[in-house]
């Protein structure tokens, strides 16, 4: 009887062994299997970052050139794009952190600016590109994965992106012969800019309720000041 308990004893401890290493090994495949189930997200995380931060820091420096032509409205819409950037950056940053995916380094030595003309010109190419054939590329990318929180994010940048070109529409033909015509239309009246600190939302008037975009209430907007 004695040596039967003994033996019960000992069976139940192997058990509860072999469920902790089971257990242990589960855990380690679920980890693993994380990694590999968004491995498309991260890369387009990472990319998208990568974008953000260069895109911010020269809508930055075109909206220096600006302010130094003396053309404040337009250095004020570029400060504004650079801001609603930032927090998609910010936002692309956070996500990449909860997956433990690497954040990559950003070389900004290589970005240059020109005179104020061509820089409207160079942003109205690059929101249309971006607009129209990068980020439905990325969602369809990693649709697949369905990681909820990178999904709404994107998607955030991209409606903000679309505010982004109706700011500048009237640019891409405003850069050619009638370019003086443009300048004095930004300055016949004093610019105003608020972005949404969740989604990146650029708008020059607040919205009634809440933000169309991520529909946060409105005090998540900032404005943004001149340079």
């Amino acid at each position: 009887m004695q040596r039967s308990r003994h033996t019960l004893a000992a069976a139940t401890l192997i058990l509860a062994a072999l469920f902790a290493i089971t257990g242990n090994i589960s855990s380690l495949q679920s980890d693993e299997s994380q990694k590999v189930n968004y491995s498309e997200t991260i890369a387009v995380l990472q990319l998208l970052y990568g974008s953000e931060i260069r895109a911010g820091h020269r809508y930055q420096l075109f909206a220096e050139i600006a302010m130094a032509d003396s053309h404040s409205n337009i250095a004020h819409m570029f400060k504004a794009l650079s801001a609603s950037e930032a927090v998609h950056a910010k936002n692309f940053k956070r996500i990449l952190k909860s997956l433990k995916a690497e954040i990559p380094e950003i070389d900004l030595s290589a970005i240059t600016a020109s005179t104020t003309k061509e820089n409207l010109k160079y942003a109205t190419q690059i929101e249309l590109s971006e607009i129209d054939r990068e980020y439905p590329r990325y969602i369809q990318r990693i649709s697949p994965e369905r990681h909820q929180d990178a999904v709404e994010y994107i998607n955030y940048a991209w409606e903000a992106e679309r505010q982004h070109r109706e700011l500048i529409k009237e640019i891409q033909s405003g850069t050619g012969f009638f370019f003086s015509v443009l300048l004095d239309r930004f300055r016949e009246k004093e610019s105003l800019y608020y972005v949404n600190q969740n989604c990146g939302a650029t708008v020059h008037e607040l919205p009634e309720g809440a933000c169309p975009i991520c529909h946060k209430p409105l005090h998540t907007y900032m404005e943004i000041n001149k340079p």
